[in-house]
């Protein structure tokens, strides 16, 4: 227990055998359950899971028959730590990424009920594009500003890392069938948890790489799929919070912001071929795409601002 609360570690793992003892070893006793998703893997994944908690009563080991993505194993294990009403759940990866050092600051505000949902932010750490890989860590930082963007929550800096802690009413709450199973599971929580007003709050965590993990995540498949996902996500949570919910003019500017901008790019190209294929520039396409690209950065500005100041407490 933590601060009077009960605490479960949820750790998805696919192809982990190298790793995952060390990391239910090095687990602190302040952890109540540990429950290690194995996503069907081909390895001893399983094996190594068995053999440790067989000297460590809190874990416990559930098998998906077919591999579900991380979100999916991790949904596996939200599922069962609502079961047995656990007051705070955290993920730890099971590839060693995660160092247990920073899990009583992980978990600290949300067990004091200071907020819903605590963030790892690697980027925190001043020699953070030092340690982490140059290719992750501006993808990383990519997905990041989108996300900002897609959630409403502006002050999340790190969107990718899944070191996290949630509450119990927040499992209680949302639809957890319908969060996203694969890599973008940490950016769709967050959309999910901005509807319902969530408090989420970034917590500086050190960043753990080199130490024989082997990321299964491949950049230029994952960003252009979780930059589809946030934008769906985006209009969700607009129509969902300040629709249907209640109700915020800000919409009407993000409307007219993507009108006017997707209406920009064919007068763009319009423009451009003329002047290259002629020589010439177009008048009135030229006036007609400013008049476009300058009105929908005006909009889509006064749509940002309006969404960061209506979320500015959600932390």
């Amino acid at each position: 227990m933590y601060l009077n609360k009960t605490i479960a570690v949820v750790v998805p793992a696919y192809n982990e055998e190298k790793l995952i003892g060390s990391v239910l070893s090095s687990i602190p006793e302040l952890v109540d359950k540990v429950i290690v998703v194995n996503d069907a893997s081909p390895d001893n994944t399983s094996g190594v899971v068995k053999d440790v908690s067989g000297r460590d009563g809190r874990i416990e080991l559930i098998e998906h028959g077919e591999n579900r993505g991380v979100g999916g194993a991790i949904v596996t294990g939200y599922k069962r730590a609502l079961d047995l009403n656990v007051e705070v759940t955290v993920v730890m990866a099971g590839d060693g990424q995660m160092d247990p050092k920073d899990l009583p600051q992980i978990i600290e505000p949300v067990a004091r009920g200071e907020v819903d949902y605590t963030k790892g932010n690697r980027l925190f750490q001043g020699d953070a594009w030092h340690m982490i890989p140059h290719l992750r860590y501006l993808g990383n930082s990519f997905l990041s500003l989108l996300t900002k963007v897609a959630s409403g929550y502006w002050h999340v800096a790190d969107s990718q890392t899944g070191y996290t802690a949630i509450s119990l009413q927040v499992l209680r709450k949302l639809n957890l069938d319908a969060v996203y199973k694969g890599y973008g599971m940490p950016n769709d929580m967050l959309i999910k948890l901005n509807q319902y007003d969530f408090r989420v709050r970034d917590v500086h965590v050190r960043p753990v790489y080199n130490i024989g993990e082997k990321s299964k995540m491949r950049l230029m498949k994952v960003v252009p799929k979780i930059s589809w996902l946030l934008f769906k996500g985006f209009w969700k949570r607009l129509f969902f919070k300040y629709v249907i919910k209640d109700f915020h003019p800000l919409v009407f500017f993000y409307v007219l912001a993507f009108f006017l901008l997707t209406v920009s790019f064919p007068l763009a190209v319009r423009l451009f071929y003329i002047w290259i294929a002629y020589g010439d520039i177009p008048d009135i396409n030229a006036m007609a795409l400013v008049f476009t690209a300058v009105s929908g950065l005006q909009s889509l500005f006064f749509g940002m601002w309006f969404d960061m100041d209506y979320n500015k407490d959600l932390k």
